[in-house]
C-alpha cells in the first residue's frame, strides 16, 4: 500500500521542515543560519523516498524478514521517546509481536525528502508523514505518525520515529493512574 501525496503536500512539508530547520539551527557565533546554507535538494529524492516507502509498507503489511533487507548492517532505530533506540534485531521481535495482536493495518503518509550539508545529520534523509491505524483486542487506535530515516547507499541506516504513545496506550483502553492512587488499589496505604 503505497499512498505518497501529491507534489504540492511534499513541497509545502519541505518548506516546513526547512523552515524549522533553519529557524532552529544556530551557529557558533548564535546568529541564525540560512536555510540553503543548512539543507539542499536531496539528488537522489526518487530512490531514497522508494526505499524508505517500500521499507515502511514491507513492515505494516507483515513481512519484517523482508524489510530487514533493506537496513544497513549498522542500522540504529529511535523513538518514540527520547530515550528508546532499537536494533534490528529488536526492531524485528517488535514488528513480530505486532504482527500477532494488530489487524488491519495502515500507513497512510506523504513524503518529503532534503540532504542535510554538514554536521552530525549529514546526508540524505527521507521524512513520511500521516497517520497509522490498526486494530487490537477489538479497538481501533488510529493517531499521527512522524518517520524520519537516513538512507546511505541505497539503506536506511538510522531512522526516527514520533508518535504519541500515551494516545494510542489510551485508545486501547489501558488508564493512567497516579502512583498514589496505584498503591491504595493495590492495598497499599
Amino acid at each position: 500500500m503505497k499512498k505518497i501525496g501529491t507534489l504540492t503536500r511534499c513541497l509545502a512539508v519541505l518548506s516546513l521542515l526547512g523552515a524549522a530547520t533553519s529557524a532552529h539551527a544556530q551557529t557558533k557565533a548564535g546568529t541564525p543560519q540560512r536555510y540553503k546554507d543548512t539543507v539542499e535538494a536531496n539528488p537522489t529524492a526518487d530512490a531514497d523516498i522508494r526505499v524508505v516507502t517500500e521499507y515502511v509498507n514491507t513492515l505494516v503489511g507483515g513481512n519484517a524478514e523482508k524489510a530487514k533487507t533493506m537496513l544497513a548492517s549498522t542500522y540504529k532505530g529511535y523513538g518514540p521517546s527520547a530515550v528508546d533506540s532499537t536494533t534490528t534485531e529488536q526492531l524485528l521481535r517488535q514488528w513480530q509481536r505486532n504482527y500477532t495482536t494488530q489487524t488491519n493495518r495502515k500507513f497512510t503518509f506523504v513524503a518529503a525528502t532534503f540532504r542535510v550539508k554538514s554536521g552530525s545529520l549529514k546526508g540524505n534523509w527521507v521524512s513520511l508523514w500521516g497517520n497509522y491505524a490498526f486494530t487490537q483486542n477489538g479497538k481501533n487506535a488510529t493517531f499521527p505518525i512522524h518517520y524520519t530515516a537516513h538512507v546511505t547507499n541505497g539503506k536506511i541506516d538510522v531512522d526516527r520515529i514520533y508518535y504519541d504513545n500515551l494516545y494510542v496506550s489510551q485508545a486501547l483502553g489501558y488508564k493512567l493512574v497516579p502512583p498514589a492512587t496505584a498503591a491504595a488499589a493495590a492495598g497499599g496505604k
